[in-house]
C-alpha cells in the first residue's frame, strides 16, 4: 500500500482493443494534504522496438504503415517507424524477434537491449523496451510486410543513416520511438550522421 496514494473506485469505460479506465484516488500532496483525483488510463500492454542497423553500408531499415490516429487529426498518416509490436505475453527480446522477422523480413542474431521507456506516462501505461540488432543481406528471409491478419500493410523501407537522421529534422519522422533510436544510434557514434 503507498502511503500516499488511496483508490476510492475504478470504472472500465472500454475494454476492446486495449483497456481504458477511470480511477478515482486520493493523493497526499508533499505538505500532507490529502486531494481527490481522477484519471483515465489506458492499457494495451507493454511492447518492444528495434532500430535494424548495417554499420558497413551505414544504413537502417524501418517500416512504413498507416496509423489511424495521425490520420484522425488530418497529419499525413503513413508513418516511418523503427519495427515494433506489443509483446503480447512473450519476453520483450523474444517479441522483437519475432516482430522484426514478420514486419522486415530480417532474422536477426545477437541484439542489445538499451533501454526501457514509458513513452506517454500520463495517460498510457505502455513500457517500451528499446533494442538495436544488426542486418545483412544474409539475414533476409522474406519480404516482410507484416501480417494480414492483424490488418498490417507494411513497407520495408531501408535508407542511408545520414537520410534517416535528417528526416527527423524535416518532419518526415514523427515517431517517438524511432526518434529516441536513431538520435542514440548517432550521439553513441555507432552509425554516422
Amino acid at each position: 500500500m503507498n502511503e500516499r496514494i488511496r483508490i476510492i473506485g475504478e470504472q472500465t469505460l472500454s475494454d476492446d482493443w486495449g483497456l481504458l479506465k477511470k480511477t478515482t484516488f486520493e493523493y497526499r500532496h508533499a505538505n500532507g494534504k490529502w486531494q481527490t483525483q481522477s484519471r483515465e488510463t489506458y492499457d494495451r500492454g507493454d511492447a518492444a522496438v528495434i532500430l535494424l542497423y548495417n554499420l558497413e553500408n551505414q544504413s537502417v531499415v524501418l517500416t512504413r504503415q498507416f496509423r489511424f490516429p495521425v490520420y484522425a487529426k488530418g497529419e499525413p498518416y503513413m508513418l516511418l517507424e523503427a519495427c515494433a509490436g506489443l509483446n503480447d505475453g512473450l519476453d520483450a527480446e523474444s517479441r522483437i524477434r519475432a516482430e522484426a522477422e514478420e514486419e522486415t523480413g530480417y532474422r536477426l542474431g545477437e541484439v542489445t537491449h538499451l533501454f526501457d521507456s514509458y513513452m506517454s506516462p500520463g495517460s498510457v501505461t505502455e513500457k517500451l523496451s528499446f533494442f538495436l540488432g544488426h542486418y545483412d543481406a544474409s539475414t533476409r528471409i522474406s519480404g516482410g510486410g507484416g501480417l494480414v491478419e492483424e490488418g498490417e500493410d507494411i513497407e520495408v523501407v531501408e535508407l542511408p543513416f545520414k537520410t534517416a537522421y535528417a528526416m527527423i529534422f524535416t518532419g518526415e519522422i514523427v515517431d517517438a520511438k524511432t526518434i529516441m533510436l536513431l538520435q542514440h544510434a548517432a550521439l553513441s557514434g555507432l552509425l554516422e550522421r
